[in-house]
């Protein structure tokens, strides 16, 4: 087994947050630009209720998800898995995210209510991110 152990990708919490504030950067940012891409052009109206139900779902929801994965990430010792950034329970709601977008996709949903949906998603992955990249900064200053 100690094999093994020298094969996994160790990496302090300073790195396994920036792994953190990537991805839910970049997948916010993924998911803005597919729901974009799926109603192009985007009214004003969908732009303003997407970017308001989005800012509404990260203060109440992701936020705090957000949060608890920070201070997961910083009570583990340095030298953790690199995919351990996110807990189990975190990965599977990853997947089920991630079925529930095929799902929805291949559904009667309208395009642009599926647009909405996408926006609103990414948008509050993407504010909520800021949380996540505010601690990895403050790491930085520490050092």
């Amino acid at each position: 087994m100690s094999w093994l152990l020298r094969l996994k990708p160790g990496a302090s919490a300073r790195t396994n947050l920036l792994v953190a504030a990537l991805m839910w950067s970049f997948i916010g940012l993924y998911l803005m630009v597919r729901g974009y891409l799926l109603q192009v052009p985007l009214s004003g109206v969908f732009w303003a209720l997407a970017l308001g139900l989005g800012t509404l779902k990260a203060r109440f929801v992701i936020e705090q998800a957000a949060r608890k994965n920070i201070a997961r990430i910083i009570a583990r010792p340095d030298g953790m898995c690199l995919g351990g950034v996110y807990s189990w329970w975190m990965w599977g709601l990853v997947v089920c995210m991630m079925l529930g977008g095929r799902l929805l996709r291949n559904s009667a949903v309208p395009s642009l209510v599926l647009s909405v949906i996408y926006v609103a998603v990414g948008w509050a992955l993407l504010f909520s991110s800021r949380l996540i990249w505010q601690e990895w900064n403050a790491r930085k200053i520490l050092r």
